[in-house]
């Protein structure tokens, strides 16, 4: 068991400080990751919010896609959200965008609209400890269209999932980081943890 685990967060596009900070707070050792080596020192990654055609093409071009996929099929926890929940998906509604695939759900890209239409939300989510609502910002979210038998819903919208996880993988549609609150990194640092 990591007592104070090292966290990744992939720092090839995107919202990487936020991240970098949030986890920070909840508790991990957060370190930027651009390279094999890096990759290879972590004991969990997030990939964070951006745009999920980029950052997949340049996973490829750095070649860090197949060891990722490795250390992910090895049982390294994974986080995504937005951006890196659609790197995640099995299938994405429409698109053959580079991708891990690793998680047995479907996603529609800009679910939400553009970026003008970006909202936020009070949602439960009970298992992520404490009686408040999650409060979730979504800009430009994918929307979870549908989840494999091995995956569990740990917070929706009437539309549908929004928080998901499927062993040592874990998905969100909105962007955490953009709040106070701690809970989805403090879950995920415990997932960690737990490995």
């Amino acid at each position: 068991m990591v007592t104070q685990p090292r966290i990744g967060v992939l720092a090839l596009q995107g919202d990487v400080p936020e991240h970098l900070h949030a986890l920070g707070e909840a508790g991990a050792q957060a370190v930027a990751v651009k390279t094999l080596a890096g990759l290879a020192a972590v004991d969990g990654l997030v990939i964070p919010g951006g745009e999920s055609t980029t950052i997949g093409m340049l996973l490829e071009r750095y070649g860090l896609m197949a060891p990722l996929r490795e250390r992910i099929a090895a049982g390294m926890p994974l986080y995504g959200t937005c951006a890196g929940l659609i790197l995640m998906a099995r299938e994405v509604e429409g698109s053959e965008q580079p991708r891990l695939g690793c998680m047995d759900i479907t996603v529609r890209r800009n679910a939400y609209g553009r970026q003008v239409d970006s909202f936020e939300v009070d949602v439960p989510a009970p298992e992520l400890g404490g009686t408040n609502p999650l409060r979730a910002v979504f800009i430009r979210a994918p929307q979870i269209t549908a989840i494999g038998p091995e995956v569990r819903i740990l917070a929706e919208m009437p539309n549908g999932p929004i928080l998901v996880r499927q062993g040592s993988l874990l998905g969100g549609t909105f962007h955490p980081e953009m709040t106070e609150d701690r809970r989805v990194h403090a879950y995920f640092r415990r997932m960690v943890q737990e490995q």
